[in-house]
C-alpha cells in the first residue's frame, strides 16, 4: 500500500491486520519512478490500495497536486505493470469531490464529474489515466466522500474543532457554516476499502458513502452536546472559499450492491472517539 503513515494509512493497516492480511508500505517517493520501479518489483504484492496524495484542498501549490495525485499514481501503474505480478485489485481512492456542485442529491456515481478546484481535477485526471491501464492491471476507483477520526490533520475542519473543545477554547475562527457534508468514520472507509480489494470488479467506480450529511452547525451541536463546552463560532470571510462545494452527499447503493451493508457509526459516536484520543 502507499500512504502508509497517512491518516487513512494508519487506520487501513490496523483494519487489514485485524482481518488477517499482511501490509506491506510502500516507502518510495512516488515521483521517483525509478525507486517506486524497485520497490514495487520487490513486493510481491496480492493486491494493492493506493492511497498516498495530497488530500489537503487549501493546498497552495497547484503544481504539486498534479505531481503527486496523477504522476505519481502513473508510476505507481506502470511499476505494477511492468512487475507481472498477478494481483487481484488495484484500489485507487479518488475522492467524491470530483462531482464538484450539482444539483442532483445524492450523488451516484453515474453523475458526470464536475471538479472546481485542483485537488479535484488531479484526482479525475488520475482515474481517466488509470483507464488506459485495463486490462493489464485490475484498476478499481473508490471515490470516498468527507470522512474523519482520530489522528487527522488539524488543518481539516473536523479535528480542528474536536480540538477545540476538548481544550475549551472561548472561541474559534471558522468558514462557512451552511456547507453539508457526509462526516463517515474513518473506520467505515477501511472496511469498505477491504471488501472491495475481494469484491469489486476490475474497472469499477465505487463511492464510499452512507448518504447521511451534517453542515458544521449541527458538528458544533453535538461537540457541545458531548462536552457540555459552547464557543463562540466566528464566521471569518478569509476561511470562506470562493470555489466551494455547497452540499456533497453520495448514494450508497452500488456500494452496497457491491460489498454488503457495512457497519455504521453515528457522527456522535465519531467525535466521541475523537475527543478520547490523545
Amino acid at each position: 500500500m502507499t500512504g502508509a503513515d497517512g491518516f487513512t494509512g494508519r487506520q487501513f493497516i490496523r483494519s487489514a491486520a485485524q482481518a488477517g492480511h499482511e501490509v506491506v508500505a510502500l516507502k518510495a517517493d512516488l515521483t521517483k519512478a525509478a525507486d517506486v520501479a524497485t520497490e514495487v518489483a520487490s513486493a510481491r504484492a496480492d493486491a494493492v490500495v493506493h492511497l498516498a496524495a495530497i488530500a489537503f484542498v487549501g493546498h497552495q501549490d497547484a503544481r504539486a497536486f498534479y505531481d503527486v495525485n496523477l504522476f505519481g499514481t502513473l508510476n505507481l501503474l506502470e511499476a505494477l505493470a511492468a512487475s507481472h505480478a498477478s494481483l487481484q485489485c488495484v484500489l485507487l481512492a479518488s475522492s467524491a469531490n470530483v462531482y464538484g456542485n450539482c444539483e442532483q442529491s445524492p450523488i451516484a456515481e453515474t453523475q458526470t464529474p464536475a471538479p472546481v478546484n485542483h485537488y479535484a481535477m488531479s484526482k479525475l485526471a488520475m482515474e481517466h489515466m488509470a483507464r488506459t491501464f485495463l486490462p493489464r492491471l485490475p484498476v478499481v476507483m473508490a471515490r470516498p466522500f468527507n470522512y474523519t477520526g482520530p489522528g487527522q490533520a488539524p488543518n481539516f475542519v473536523i479535528p480542528k474543532l474536536v480540538e477545540h473543545f476538548r481544550r475549551r477554547a472561548s472561541s474559534i475562527s471558522m468558514g462557512n457554516l451552511h456547507v453539508e457534508r457526509e462526516y463517515n468514520d474513518v473506520r467505515f472507509l477501511c472496511e469498505a476499502y477491504l471488501r472491495l480489494l475481494q469484491q469489486a470488479q476490475a474497472g469499477d467506480t465505487c463511492n464510499i458513502c452512507t448518504g447521511v450529511t451534517h453542515d458544521l452547525r449541527a458538528v458544533v451541536a453535538c461537540l457541545e452536546r458531548l462536552t457540555g463546552h459552547k464557543m463562540d463560532v466566528q464566521v471569518d470571510p478569509a476561511l470562506v472559499r470562493g470555489n466551494e462545494i455547497h452540499r456533497l452527499c453520495g448514494d450508497p447503493s452500488h456500494l452496497r450492491a457491491t460489498i454488503g451493508e457495512l457497519p455504521a457509526y453515528t457522527l456522535e459516536q465519531t467525535l466521541t472517539t475523537m475527543l478520547a484520543a490523545a
